[in-house]
């Protein structure tokens, strides 16, 4: 059974909580990193819980809630070998898989209402990955990656 590691900020608790038991019935193994609540948070620390578990374990995937998605996809993207996208649509979820490997999704829940998360959230997991032309990008993404991961040389610019 495919594990999908699940989390949230206080923007997209609730709709974390209406996706849990969905992807459940769907058949696979759900893992809540977070929150708990809507109390306020940051989100780069679920983007980060989520993250180091799919890192570990690369047969699954996650999925991230925010309010846009879009704060939840950079921090997603900081973490080696993760590929996430913000997707607020089907057709974005589909090829996201197919062309780029994603293996984070990203959804913003002030964006979109909890049916259309559903519809995201089964083209995400319900396509896989094409390869051919497309391995070849994904292989460059992971070499730019696998040059600018120097640790020494990251720099905080505030």
């Amino acid at each position: 059974m495919r594990k999908i590691y699940i989390g949230a900020d206080s923007a997209g608790f609730h709709l974390k909580a209406e996706l849990i038991p969905y992807i459940a019935e769907q058949g696979y193994e759900v893992v809540d990193c977070g929150t708990d609540s809507d109390a306020s948070c940051h989100y780069p620390e679920y983007a980060a819980a989520v993250c180091e578990r799919v890192q570990k374990d690369p047969d699954s995937f996650g999925i991230l809630v925010c309010g846009t998605g879009i704060g939840m996809s950079m921090a997603a993207n900081k973490h080696r070998g993760i590929r996430a996208a913000v997707c607020g649509d089907t057709f974005s979820a589909r090829f996201t898989r197919l062309h780029n490997d994603a293996n984070v999704l990203c959804i913003g829940a002030r964006v979109i209402g909890a049916g259309l998360a559903k519809d995201i959230v089964d083209q995400f997991l319900s396509n896989g990955f094409e390869g051919g032309r497309h391995a070849v990008r994904v292989d460059m993404i992971t070499e730019i990656e696998r040059r600018n991961y120097n640790s020494s040389q990251i720099v905080t610019l505030h």
